[in-house]
């Protein structure tokens, strides 16, 4: 027993000792605590039936080139000291203003043959959150957000209202000719179509259910933008926007500009930012269940993400994905679909862009 207690003291005094040297262990805990994490950063351009050899070798170019121009510009800031929410805005806006992605200049027509842009943002720190639904003249919906966030008591504004509210901060609004794109018009063309050539087999009493439903094909429904951040104060961030559905009719809104749906961020959890089919998203509140399922299960934030993606939205019948990041800046990205736009920054500081399922 003396023997025991002998060699109990001994390493008592070494590990004193070695903790002296090297700072208290208060200190190493500071050290690897989420109040001092490295920097986080990650974007998605949309999910979808995304096939190897289904891009030209030109556009599959044009798609990398820019997810890394706003995945850099992203890391960027961080890097020099801005916020996440100012890291999440600023690759956000640099996709909305790109006609490659269902968000800002790229976004999709209505039946109408108009564009209504949607968007949101959170801030992991506060709980903040500001989102807008249904814009026809705000050039970039993601700093409208973010300005409904910081800027007024609410957390959604929608349509008209919204815009004035704009008008007032002093947002940037452009004509609704700015939106228009020839490949998202032509898309709409095809399903207006579509849609005659139903009614017509209708009416002459043919069968249109092995029609197949344009308006449900990926390139119609997916390309929402979104980005996660955790920055130097260990806050974390998220943001996304939208352009919609293609033929979405009635005023239509997804998750993306809806909180705990398409966009949630908490420090106690992780930040989240959807794209898919938006109203099995809204149905099972993706976002904040990913981050529940690590509040009250202690899951980590890949194995949340799978269980919500992989197993209850599919169960559902919805398809889609997800990026997220935790406060110690582990990330995921997860989804059921052939492929992904996406971007990240690895534990080297290097930029990854990923769009096909391997």
């Amino acid at each position: 027993m003396k023997k025991i207690l002998s060699l109990l003291l001994i390493f008592s005094f070494l590990f004193v000792s070695v903790f002296a040297q090297k700072g208290s262990y208060a200190e190493i805990k500071q050290l690897q605590s989420p109040q001092n994490p490295k920097l986080g950063f990650m974007i998605h351009g949309g999910a979808g039936v995304i096939k190897k050899g289904s891009l030209s070798p030109e556009k599959e170019k044009e798609y990398r080139a820019k997810l890394e121009e706003a995945l850099l510009a992203g890391y960027k800031a961080l890097q020099s000291g801005k916020s996440g929410l100012d890291a999440v805005e600023t690759a956000i806006r640099i996709m909305e203003d790109s006609p490659l992605f269902n968000a800002g200049k790229g976004a999709v027509f209505t039946a109408e043959g108009k564009n209504e842009l949607d968007a949101s943002i959170m801030d992991g720190k506060t709980l903040m959150a500001g989102a807008v639904a249904g814009l026809r003249h705000v050039k970039n919906p993601i700093t409208l957000a973010r300005a409904v966030m910081e800027k007024s008591p609410h957390v959604m504004m929608v349509g008209d209202g919204a815009e004035k509210f704009a008008k007032e901060m002093n947002i940037e609004l452009v004509d609704e000719k700015y939106f228009w794109t020839q490949e998202r018009w032509d898309a709409l063309q095809r399903i207006i179509k579509q849609e005659k050539e139903k009614e017509k087999a209708a009416g002459e009493g043919k069968r249109v259910s092995q029609i197949n439903d344009l308006r449900l094909e990926p390139a119609n429904k997916f390309g929402t933008v979104g980005a996660v951040a955790l920055d130097k104060e260990g806050n974390l961030a998220a943001g996304t926007s939208t352009g919609g559905m293609t033929y979405k009719k009635f005023g239509r809104v997804g998750d993306a500009p809806i909180i705990g749906a398409g966009t949630y961020a908490s420090n106690d959890a992780c930040a989240v930012s959807a794209t898919g089919w938006g109203e099995f998203f809204i149905r099972l509140g993706v976002a904040r269940d990913i981050a529940a399922l690590m509040e009250y299960r202690a899951l980590p934030v890949q194995q949340a993400a799978d269980m919500v993606i992989k197993q209850k939205l599919q169960k559902l019948g919805g398809d889609g994905g997800i990026i997220a990041i935790d406060k110690f800046g582990n990330m995921a990205i997860s989804f059921n679909s052939e492929g992904m736009y996406r971007a990240y920054i690895n534990s080297e500081g290097k930029p990854v862009v990923d769009i096909y399922k391997d």
